[in-house]
């Protein structure tokens, strides 16, 4: 019998707690393939299951051990019964949302909130790409053009979510918009928002990460008590504090859009009698899957470019000072981390 060939992975094993091991190497099922990762990037999602805070683990969805990485960039190495040989050495990214497929919501379309879904690295004990092999369906890939590299392709996923909310505050040329945050999350919306013609205003909480928002040319960058009393269009919440949605209901013009992208760790509250009295719509956010596609488009037109976001490329030994909060020598301003497998 010949022996299983081993991989690299990095395995979360408790909170705070990880390894980087050995592993068995990806087999591609029929469905699906397998893919030689080049590019993950690190998550606020990824960060919450190692302080152990993320909700899924309380319930029941994911559980340790797990292998983490949902951002990432690959090229197709192997397929299973059923799929395409042209797939091979294809450059591609993949959905995080893995739908069952045959429930009411993935039949219209919506497998990104089915109830049995599986996630990449995050539900129902599917592997992140947090190693140098992955598998994943074939019907989860995206192609990524020669224009869009490994970086660009890593960072497809969290443009996803991004390139929805700001779709979804229905901003038009002129506009004004406000983000709440100016996390990775939060400047790609301003991105988007920029791309779109609109007067983009951000508010945080640190000089650094404002300055930083000012060096990728958005001059309207604020703290919370000075942001400046303004007609604003829309507000993007891509913040994870309680009291921020709330502040964008207040802040949005009437008949105006308010769009609830980011996370708190404790319920929020907003007040529905000023939605309704000032005629607001609100959308909430939460999955790339509809908007990937658009975002490769715009990553390889050239209309948004993330890469400045990326302060730094680690290799899978030190995934867990980065997951822990340590910024590696020489990183730059950005606040997103990338992990390239093959780096060790």
């Amino acid at each position: 019998m010949t022996a299983s060939r081993l991989i690299r992975a990095f395995v979360l094993t408790a909170p705070g707690k990880y390894e980087v091991q050995e592993v068995p190497a990806p087999v591609a099922v029929p469905g699906e393939v397998v893919v030689d990762v080049e590019r993950v990037g690190v998550c606020g999602t990824d960060m919450e299951f190692h302080t152990g805070a993320m909700a899924y683990l309380h319930q029941g969805h994911s559980s340790y051990p797990m292998r983490l990485g949902h951002e990432w960039s690959g090229r197709v190495s192997s397929v299973g019964d059923g799929v395409d040989a042209a797939w091979i050495g294809r450059r591609v990214m993949g959905d995080t949302m893995l739908g069952c497929g045959t429930c009411r919501r993935c039949r219209r379309g919506s497998q990104h909130v089915c109830e049995q879904r599986q996630e990449v690295g995050i539900r129902g004990e599917r592997a992140g790409a947090l190693a140098e092999q992955l598998a994943v369906p074939a019907s989860s890939l995206h192609t990524l053009p020669e224009s869009v590299d490994a970086v660009l392709g890593a960072l497809v996923e969290p443009g996803g979510n991004a390139l929805r909310a700001a779709r979804a505050a229905e901003l038009r040329s002129g506009d004004r918009v406000l983000v709440l945050g100016p996390g990775t999350i939060g400047l790609l919306v301003a991105m988007f928002a920029r791309a779109a013609g609109a007067e983009v205003h951000l508010m945080g909480v640190t000089e650094g990460s404002l300055a930083f928002a000012r060096e990728l040319g958005f001059e309207h960058a604020w703290r919370e008590d000075s942001v400046p009393d303004l007609p604003y269009d829309a507000v993007v919440d891509a913040s994870n504090a309680a009291h921020l949605p709330d502040l964008a209901l207040e802040l949005v013009e009437p008949a105006g859009h308010v769009v609830y992208i980011g996370l708190a760790g404790v319920p929020s509250r907003i007040d529905t009698r000023t939605l309704v009295l000032k005629d607001v719509t609100a959308v909430g956010v939460l999955s790339a899957s509809p908007g990937l596609d658009a975002t490769i488009r715009a990553y390889a037109e050239g209309s948004v470019d993330p890469r400045p976001l990326v302060a730094a490329t680690v290799g899978l030994d030190q995934v867990g000072a980065v997951l822990a909060g340590e910024r590696p020598a020489g990183a730059g301003p950005g606040p997103k981390f990338h992990v390239d497998p093959r780096l060790g």
